[in-house]
């Protein structure tokens, strides 16, 4: 395996921009009379998203996170299959608290409005059939949904 530093080194610089943006939203969320545990849930909702699978995927910043086919596959794929704890409940907690995250975003300048109009977008309009698929993917009775032959 041959070492790349530079990927390395963006890793690294995302991951840490992450971490700023992240204890911006945690104190948004305090702020706003949410309770600590409350904002820590919806904290590590996002931190999977942006710092194990957007950084996965490229590394990708925060920023890409709003884009319509990335927040589809996250939600309506990759969550469902490669997360141990996906139910429907927990899709739907998730997309949440992504919403949540990329509202606080905006309110600060780090995404324009149209990001994140799409965003909200993507999610209202694919809800119903990630949740539809979760609960198939779930029961070992039903064919698996993501099996393409």
């Amino acid at each position: 395996m041959v070492y790349d530093q530079d990927y390395e080194q963006e890793y690294n610089e995302i991951r840490e921009k992450n971490e700023v943006y992240l204890g911006e939203f945690w104190k948004d969320l305090v702020d706003s009379g949410l309770k600590e545990r409350t904002a820590n849930r919806h904290c590590q909702n996002v931190d999977f998203y942006i710092n194990t699978y957007l950084l996965r995927e490229g590394p990708l910043e925060m920023a890409y996170g709003v884009n319509s086919d990335i927040i589809s596959d996250y939600l309506g794929d990759f969550f469902i299959r490669k997360c141990m704890w996906s139910t429907p409940s927990t899709i739907k907690s998730t997309a949440t608290s992504i919403k949540k995250f990329y509202k606080c975003m905006l309110q600060r300048g780090y995404i324009n409005e149209t990001a994140y109009r799409e965003l909200i977008g993507t999610i209202k309009d694919n809800m119903d059939s990630w949740l539809d698929d979760c609960e198939v993917y779930n029961d070992p009775s039903a064919d698996n949904p993501f099996r393409f032959f």
